[in-house]
């Protein structure tokens, strides 16, 4: 997969997300690190078991240092064995925190970094920002007590958004997730945030 996002463009990513937070403190002390916490197996509802983690986006695994980072456990999957894009193709990353809940920050993957936001394009092709409203094996007080964001941390995810969507492969994950929210009318579950831009 040939991503436009380069690491120069990862790393001011990562930068501009670093100043900000969805709350005035540490959002983990709220629920004991619950998303870092993750079991290492969860089970679907056949009984399978399956290893929970998250997802890199295309590219940014050229931010990490497979070496370096030992906090990180990383695997490699085919993009074709899971429910991607038809355009996301070869090899995808998933990684998993493997020291929680002491995972450095500063080097927090993107989708720790904007959650519990997530970008949804609608009928009109507009972005807007709804909070997560996914099935987790934990509860996010953020989401749950529908807690006020602060304006920093929603205006700096709508920014990253913007530029990530200039990505093909990027539009295309944002653009068939939201379309299938609208199509399951699960998109009635979720709330959109308001976004204060000058």
């Amino acid at each position: 997969m040939k991503t436009t996002i380069t690491k120069r463009k990862w790393e001011a990513i990562y930068r501009l997300l670093n100043r900000v937070s969805p709350v005035d403190y540490d959002c983990g002390t709220l629920c004991g690190a619950a998303c870092c916490m993750c079991p290492d197996t969860s089970t679907d509802g056949d009984g399978t078991d399956y290893e929970m983690g998250i997802y890199l986006y295309p590219g940014e695994e050229k931010i990490h240092d497979r070496k370096e980072e030992t906090w990180l456990k990383w695997s490699v999957e085919r993009a074709e064995d899971y429910e991607f894009p038809d355009s996301w193709y070869g090899n995808i990353y998933f990684v998993r925190c493997k020291t929680p809940p002491h995972c450095p920050r500063n080097k927090r993957p993107l989708q720790c970094r904007i959650y519990p936001l997530a970008p949804h394009i609608t009928e009109d092709g507009v972005l807007t920002l709804i909070r997560n409203q996914e099935d987790l094996p934990y509860e996010c007080p953020l989401i749950a007590k529908h807690m006020e964001l602060n304006p920093s941390f929603v205006k700096a995810t709508y920014t990253v958004w913007v530029h990530l969507l200039r990505d093909p492969l990027i539009f295309d994950l944002v653009e068939m997730d939201s379309k299938l929210r609208m199509i399951d009318g699960s998109l009635l579950e979720f709330e959109e945030v308001s976004i204060s831009l000058p």
